[in-house]
């Protein structure tokens, strides 16, 4: 695919060109699929009280919510290579929802597990929100965009924790459901939005600034589907993509193991909130553990912008350096924040923490577009999924009735901070080093932020 009409800017008030309906969609769908996966989790007290649920059971459904994302996300790499990201997005989003509203028909620990474990595949939808910014941008603000978008997507991890106990209860006081009928139909609601997603992304979204894959192919425009075969196994074979795994499995893979146990652990840990109506203290829970989420309104941006800037002044090695030093101050933050015991401790070493982290996972695909453009799809799902395999394996930590939830963060803080060496294996060549510098020349880069407010002209 050539890289002619990628966008060099962000035109943030702008629905004319391709690329940028593309980044208003991307960042929509991902919102509303980490909205739906992570639904659950600020009601998981509801839920632990109507099916009299152990620890055990508990440690297996944060397991069970991340799990089946890590092969969906190597799935939807290669998807993307071949179908492209319009198809793929249609097709997560319609699947998707069904598991999201039939969590809804559990009424057994097996039945809500199988549900939860199948939810988890709509965190696919990172890699192709990632994916489908990195062909619509330009090299020199391709970081910005990817981290723009990825983080106003993971914002929704933030909203579910404020929305779903303020929907549950406005269900349950206002609408006269039951407790148990109530969480249920919240889910039901949030599906129902994903799916209408879906159908919105076909219609107002294409591939590629140029157009569609299959039109593109058919015009011989780009290779025919048998030519990306290999790209798979290309990106496995680079120790920098490993490197990147790891990277990712510990910022993403700890703002997913956040996102599914911040709110359980400000209800089980803090005096202050064991003091107030169960209600009420589940409400504040909530709206604690979103702040955490809502900082990808603009950390995780922030954390491409810089990442931007700095390659603009040293290069690729730049994006890499920076990359370092954001993930292992998330580390130190994570470790403080383990041993909070107030709230107003606790809640401003959250936000901290949760600065870094987005900032992270923003670094972190500022590097990815340039590991290997060829086999982007499959490089942008092996880091994906690295990011639930460090949740997955976080998972456990929490589940085991031999060590406390804050001595499972502070061991998790001190692994991140070692995992942020990883960083240093990503290494590029001189060559490597030059294209990067002239695709920015090419398209007409400058260093300061590519990001307007003005509407553009139409394409």
């Amino acid at each position: 695919m050539t890289p002619q009409g990628r966008a060099t800017r962000i035109e943030l008030l702008s629905l004319t060109t391709p690329a940028m309906r593309a980044f208003h969609m991307t960042w929509i769908a991902f919102f509303l699929c980490f909205f739906a996966w992570f639904g659950i989790a600020p009601l998981m007290s509801v839920v632990r009280e109507e099916m009299s649920l152990t620890r055990d059971q508990v440690g297996w459904c944060i397991i069970g919510s991340v799990v089946l994302t890590v092969l969906a996300r190597l799935l939807i790499g290669w998807l993307c290579d071949r179908i492209g990201p319009r198809l793929c997005y249609t097709g997560l989003l319609l699947l998707g929802s069904l598991p999201v509203m039939g969590i809804g028909l559990a009424e057994r620990f097996e039945t809500f597990l199988l549900f939860r474990v199948l939810i988890g595949a709509i965190g696919a939808s990172f890699v192709i929100t990632q994916y489908h910014t990195s062909v619509m941008f330009a090299p020199h603000c391709v970081g910005t965009a990817n981290a723009t978008a990825a983080g106003w997507g993971n914002l929704g991890g933030g909203v579910t924790q404020m929305v779903m106990p303020l929907l549950f209860a406005f269900l349950v006081g206002t609408c006269g459901l039951s407790d148990a009928q109530g969480w249920r139909m919240a889910m039901v609601i949030a599906g129902a939005v994903c799916a209408l997603t879906g159908v919105a992304y076909y219609f107002f979204t294409q591939d590629t600034p140029e157009g569609n894959y299959r039109d593109l192919r058919a015009a011989g425009r780009m290779p025919p589907v048998r030519s990306s075969h290999g790209t798979f196994g290309e990106a496995c074979r680079d120790r920098r993509v490993w490197a990147l795994f790891v990277v990712y499995a510990a910022c993403f893979g700890m703002e997913l193991t956040l996102d599914n146990v911040a709110a359980l652990y400000f209800l089980d840990n803090f005096d202050e909130l064991k003091r107030v109506d169960p209600r009420d203290a589940l409400r504040t829970a909530g709206l604690i553990a979103g702040l955490f989420g809502g900082m990808n309104i603009f950390a995780r941006a922030l954390g491409g912008i810089i990442a931007d800037r700095l390659g603009a002044r040293w290069g690729l090695a730049g994006r890499v350096k920076w990359l370092f030093l954001a993930l292992f101050c998330e580390g130190l933050g994570l470790m403080f924040f383990s041993q909070a015991r107030t709230l107003a401790v606790a809640i401003p070493a959250l936000i901290v923490t949760g600065l870094f982290v987005k900032m992270s996972n923003g670094a972190t695909y500022s590097v990815v577009p340039f590991i290997n453009r060829r086999a982007l799809g499959s490089v942008s799902g092996i880091v994906g999924a690295g990011g639930n395999a460090g949740a997955v394996a976080a998972g456990f930590l929490f589940k085991l009735n031999t060590i406390s939830w804050p001595t499972a963060l502070l061991l998790l803080g001190a692994i991140v901070t070692i995992c942020s060496f990883s960083a240093f294996a990503v290494t590029f060549s001189a060559e490597a080093e030059e294209e990067a510098r002239i695709g920015s020349v090419a398209t007409g880069a400058t260093p300061p932020m590519p990001v307007s407010l003005e509407p553009s002209a139409a394409s």
